[in-house]
């Protein structure tokens, strides 16, 4: 990647380098919110804008992905574990890469032809091995690796990043693995961890063999809808009234607006279940989503609102934080 196609993570989400990762993921949601989709129709800026940040958010809020990104700037894609470029350095070969500057190199390319010039490699003296890397395009990440002309066929991994959208649908990518492109269905109901095997589209060995590409899925961070376990979860405000006296209220699902009732005397945090609402599973069908109410008092209330909360204070039977008291002298 040139030095003209880096993007400062931190600059696109308005945070520093010492950001924690509450304060990236608040920044995200408060940006992901402005230029979603959603609530830009037809402004390919913001839609633009939306996939940078998305994109950065998930670099940033992943631990290893930011420490390499950290560590290597514009080459942190060909960081492998433990903060090695990838390509199969074998065990041995001994090299420390921590704090090392790759800004003298034009690209990766240059650092692995210089690199490979200081090891004699296991094809005989002075031998190098051969090096690739490609790209498919937006969100597809090839790894390549290190092969010599007596390595047999092998299967190489890649990282395809989706939206929730494409997920939750199902989608057919083209991708460009260098020598041909090739086209794969992912099946409705992906998610993060998901593993799509791609047959015959591996490394080949001289002798025309193949091995398999597996795609790593990976989904773009969602300002509204979130992931806990198989369950698709999201955050509704409801009012003070609404929560008291129960009411009939919109919710926003992947395929549609529903309705929800909510019953009488719902407490903030409390979760309701809309069955059948929630992520796909290519086994068990359709999900549940969860609904997780929070009560939100109005910042500024009218005149009548407010004459009507200070009648029901001054009325008032109950004492919400009565069920405490009791551990006033604990420590007395």
């Amino acid at each position: 990647m040139a030095s003209t196609d880096f993007k400062d993570y931190y600059q696109i989400l308005g945070v520093t380098k010492t950001a924690s990762e509450a304060e990236i993921k608040k920044q995200f949601r408060k940006l992901a919110l402005k230029y979603h989709p959603d609530k830009n129709p037809g402004d390919k800026a913001a839609e633009e804008k939306f996939k940078e940040i998305s994109e950065a958010y998930e670099v940033l809020s992943d631990p290893e992905k930011r420490q390499k990104y950290d560590q290597f700037g514009r080459y942190w894609q060909q960081a492998g574990p433990a903060g090695q470029p990838s390509g199969g350095y074998g065990p041995g070969v001994g090299v420390d890469f921590g704090g090392f500057d790759f800004s003298q190199y034009g690209n990766f390319d240059e650092f692995i032809n210089e690199l490979l010039g200081r090891f004699n490699t296991p094809g005989g003296a002075g031998q190098r091995t051969s090096y690739s890397y490609s790209t498919g395009g937006p969100g597809f990440n090839d790894f390549g690796g290190f092969g010599n002309a007596q390595a047999p066929a092998g299967d190489r991994e890649a990282t395809l990043q989706l939206t929730l959208a494409e997920a939750f649908r199902g989608v057919e990518k083209r991708l460009n693995l260098g020598e041909e492109m090739v086209t794969v269905r992912i099946p409705a109901g992906a998610k993060n961890g998901s593993r799509v095997r791609v047959r015959g589209k591996g490394m080949a060995s001289p002798y025309g063999q193949r091995g398999d590409l597996y795609l790593n899925l990976q989904l773009t961070p969602h300002p509204f809808f979130q992931f806990e376990g198989d369950n698709l979860v999201c955050e509704l405000a409801i009012a003070p009234d609404e929560a008291v006296l129960g009411a009939d209220i919109s919710v926003p699902t992947p395929d549609g607006m529903v309705r929800m009732k909510v019953p009488a005397g719902v407490k903030s945090g409390q979760s309701l279940r809309l069955k059948g609402k929630g992520w796909p599973n290519p086994k068990q069908g359709r999900g549940d989503q969860l609904v997780r109410l929070i009560i939100t008092a109005p910042k500024n209330p009218s005149a009548i609102e407010r004459e009507c909360y200070e009648k029901i204070q001054a009325q008032r039977t109950e004492n919400p934080r009565q069920a405490v008291e009791k551990y006033a002298n604990l420590l007395a």
